[in-house]
């Protein structure tokens, strides 16, 4: 018996959420198809019906994951504190997917790649709604420097995550932040 196409859609919403977890928290390479569909609830013989191979999944996957763009609700030190939180840091299978997997993309094929940059880009232009900054070059400056350091304090504390110096790169990371937020921008030349 065939499945509806809402089934089908549905399957593939399921497959790809499975995806997501499990390669934040294992990364690309330590997930199978059959861990996906195992954590999928779906048997491994129907995974070629919605992905060509294990190259398209993961890019499909990263898509989704990023595929998020609507504005900003919040101020950049509430993003911050949050995305910067003990949290955020211990929780990588549901956390932000660049910090998880930014450094496993760069040895993907095109399509990964692709849809990572996708996604930076809309976080770029997300963030520069809520970056400090008198026009939108400085805003986008802003929000460059503000991603790149709180993917990479995220991507360090992990990494030395239950230490003392893990709690240290959140805190003084937010810190640093939240003293941008406040600097004036300086007039241009």
């Amino acid at each position: 018996m065939r499945a509806s196409r809402e089934q089908v859609q549905e399957n593939r919403r399921t497959i790809l959420e499975a995806a997501g977890r499990l390669f934040r928290e294992r990364g690309f390479e330590a997930v199978t198809v059959t861990d996906v569909m195992k954590s999928a609830g779906l048997t491994h013989g129907g995974f070629y019906g919605y992905f060509k191979n294990k190259d398209d999944l993961i890019a499909q996957a990263l898509a989704e994951l990023l595929g998020g763009s609507e504005p900003l609700s919040a101020d950049l030190s509430t993003l911050a504190e949050r995305y910067l939180s003990p949290a955020h840091r211990d929780n990588s299978a549901c956390g932000c997917p660049v910090a998880a997997l930014a450094s496993e993309t760069i040895r993907q094929p095109g399509g990964a790649r692709a849809a990572m940059t996708a996604g930076l880009k809309r976080q770029l232009e997300r963030l520069s709604e809520v970056s400090p900054g008198s026009d939108a070059e400085q805003k986008r400056r802003a929000a460059i420097g503000n991603w790149a350091a709180m993917v990479g304090a995220l991507i360090l504390a992990r990494m030395t995550a239950g230490s003392e110096l893990s709690d240290e790169l959140l805190s003084e990371t937010r810190a640093w932040l939240a003293a941008q937020d406040q600097r004036e921008p300086k007039p241009k030349a």
